[in-house]
């Protein structure tokens, strides 16, 4: 499902997970762990993989990480689905330098969002316009627009839809937005020839609406990829019934891991199931409650999910 042949041409569609960044528990990158995580992953039967996004923790990652992380899981997948590489910063020249680092070590595609820092430093229009078209110019691989309520910029429909028309490379768009159905469907009614991929994120708690309105891609964590795949699979060859079937057996659990978790849930589930070691996540985040660890498991083990047997 990893190439799209539609209406909107050539192109990346399924289910692109987020792949976790390990920790041992003295908060060192646990590189062994990373190189598991990718290979569990590609067991899932995941269409792509996208590394270094937020629930990769890059906001808790140093440079010399970021580096060592891309190196390891490009490596490491060696062309076996593609991997799209986050490179979002507030600067402009160091987006642009991160993305054509990115392309070098094999990167399939770039993500980014608009450039912000914190709550109130933010780029205007033309500032975010000229943001991606640097980038644009600076890699030939697409680039990925992701919309996220974390960034606090508004990116209307116009703005998104006038970044495809300007730069062929910037035809992938992930929408987790309030309203994300609708805004995937003005934005590809907006610009249905260059908009190649409209996907949606946010663990897939609107997968299905989003769906019916033209994604044709999204990008969850890695906690249950395997059992989301199925629901693209029927949705795409017309067995809605199939896919909203699928979807309401595992929403509970992605209900649970959007509203109770966080990225903190997939590193649960492949502790438990052997995939990693330890759960760790780097200070300021703290470790799930015992309580809401075992309630997170207690939901995913009736799906009898990869993740929770891969490495047992």
């Amino acid at each position: 499902m990893t190439q799209n042949p539609g209406a909107r041409g050539n192109g990346y569609r399924g289910v692109f997970p987020i792949a976790p960044t390990p920790f041992a528990k003295g908060g060192a990158l646990d590189l062994p762990a990373q190189r598991q995580v990718v290979d569990c992953m590609i067991d899932q039967g995941v269409d792509g993989i996208c590394i270094l996004a937020n629930y990769s923790e890059q906001f808790l990652l140093t440079d010399r990480e970021r580096d060592t992380l891309l190196d390891v899981c490009l490596d490491h997948v060696a062309g076996g689905v593609p991997v799209i590489v986050t490179c979002s910063h507030f600067s402009t020249q160091i987006a642009t330098e991160r993305a054509r680092r990115a392309q070098a070590a094999g990167a399939a595609m770039v993500m980014m969002m608009p450039p912000y820092h914190g709550a109130g430093l933010k780029a205007d229009e033309a500032g975010v316009c000229e943001h991606f078209s640097a980038v644009a110019a600076a890699v030939s691989i697409p680039i990925m627009v992701q919309d996220a309520p974390l960034s606090g910029v508004t990116l209307s429909v116009d703005l998104l839809a006038g970044l495809a028309k300007a730069s062929p490379q910037v035809g992938y768009f992930k929408i987790e937005m309030p309203n994300t159905a609708d805004k995937l469907r003005s934005l590809i009614a907006a610009a249905p020839e260059a908009v190649v991929g409209p996907f949606d994120g946010e663990e897939g708690i609107t997968l299905l609406a989003d769906l019916d309105a033209g994604a044709t891609g999204t990008m969850p964590s890695a906690l249950i990829p395997d059992l989301i795949k199925p629901v693209l699979e029927h949705h795409a060859s017309g067995h809605r019934d199939q896919a909203e079937a699928e979807y309401a057996r595992i929403l509970p659990a992605i209900n649970f891991e959007n509203r109770q978790c966080g990225l903190r849930a997939t590193k649960t589930a492949m502790m438990a199931g052997g995939v990693i070691k330890s759960d760790a996540v780097r200070h300021p985040l703290r470790p799930l409650h015992p309580a809401t660890r075992e309630e997170l498991l207690n939901l995913l083990r009736p799906m009898d999910p990869v993740i929770l047997r891969w490495g047992r």
